[in-house]
């Protein structure tokens, strides 16, 4: 599967979200290196050769000693709900510079529904009014795709979401798209309209004929828009977990909602020991015509020990079911975690 090259500078953003200066990351120690790069990189084309035709991107991150191991790791893949993660954080900078609060209300309205998977939609007109701090749960815990559009507007768009990673130096990990956008767009359907939602949107799809969902699909997985690659996605991961992107409270109240979610039981969170913990976020697109074009997971483990390490795993244009789909991300995990009591 070939996705064209390209450059991309995130455009100048003067708002809120780009104040302020990015401190440069401290010198590492001189530690040795946890992981055996030949080995792992064995052990993950032997996986990337049983997921074909898929494409594997793998890397991980050792918080000690910041050895990333990469594995297509500066490829990009589609990012799918994996954004909501540094939505998340975006959002609680805001909170942090006291430009949004938890507790202010935000009411949805028709024109704010997004797609499935959006159980705030599936609820309207029943409720309409959501905290701050509800939204964020919602969105980077859940995965409710409502819940993200309305908090990406409120910091200021796509745009402001990927100018903010960039000034904190998060660069290849670009959000250019609402979900509202995005879903329809992959899917080859029109413009997402509020009466759609819920059960009402998967005929709409259906409806689309099968060359046109088709050459969406291919066109997606080609497109540099809304991707991001995995060592971008540990970079990320690892940034949030030192401090470098928001307060200890902001920190501690993302990484607690990327804990507790239910998502994604048999992706890297069935790979974690005992006494260990993972904070998460997954991703997937919709399968269709016998296709998947994402199925994503990023997490940190965090063992008994007090040793994290940073691990992204995406896989695009999969024909395999879900449960294999979720077993190669599965696998992932294990061997990172076998590798690295060796």
């Amino acid at each position: 599967m070939h996705r064209r090259a390209f450059l991309f500078s995130a455009p100048v953003f003067l708002g809120a979200l780009t104040a302020g200066c990015t401190e440069e990351e401290p010198m590492l120690g001189q530690l040795e290196p946890v992981f055996d790069v030949s080995d792992l990189t064995a052990q993950f084309q032997t996986l990337a050769d049983q997921a074909a035709p898929a494409l594997l991107g793998i890397a991980v991150r050792d918080a000690q000693t910041g050895q990333t191991i990469a594995f297509n790791g500066q490829t990009r893949f589609p990012l799918q709900s994996v954004f909501k993660a540094p939505l998340g954080a975006a959002v609680l900078a805001e909170v942090d510079r006291g430009r949004i609060r938890l507790d202010e209300v935000i009411t949805i309205r028709d024109i704010d529904l997004s797609p499935p998977f959006s159980p705030i939609a599936d609820a309207w007109p029943g409720r309409t009014d959501y905290t701050v701090a509800e939204l964020l749960e919602r969105a980077s815990g859940a995965s409710d795709n409502t819940a993200a559009d309305v908090l990406m507007k409120r910091i200021g768009g796509p745009g402001a979401l990927t100018a903010w990673l960039s000034q904190k130096k998060i660069m290849d990990f670009r959000i250019d798209r609402y979900e509202r956008q995005l879903q329809p767009e992959i899917s080859g359907m029109a413009s997402f309209r509020a009466d759609w939602k819920s059960q009402a949107y998967k005929p709409q799809l259906l409806a689309v004929p099968e060359a046109t969902r088709r050459k969406a699909m291919a066109d997606y997985l080609a497109d540099p828009r809304d991707t991001a690659t995995p060592v971008a996605a540990v970079r990320f991961l690892a940034a949030l977990r030192a401090g470098k992107l928001i307060s200890k409270a902001s920190t501690d109240r993302l990484l607690g909602i990327m804990t507790a979610t239910t998502t994604g039981p048999g992706r890297l969170k069935a790979a974690l020991p005992d006494g260990a913990s993972l904070a998460h976020k997954t991703g997937g697109a919709r399968t269709d015509l016998g296709m998947t074009p994402a199925s994503n997971d990023i997490g940190i483990y965090e063992l008994k020990d007090g040793r994290r390490f940073a691990v992204a795993v995406f896989l695009s244009g999969s024909t395999a079911s879900d449960e294999a789909r979720d077993a190669v991300i599965a696998e992932v995990g294990r061997i990172v975690l076998k590798a690295a009591k060796a």
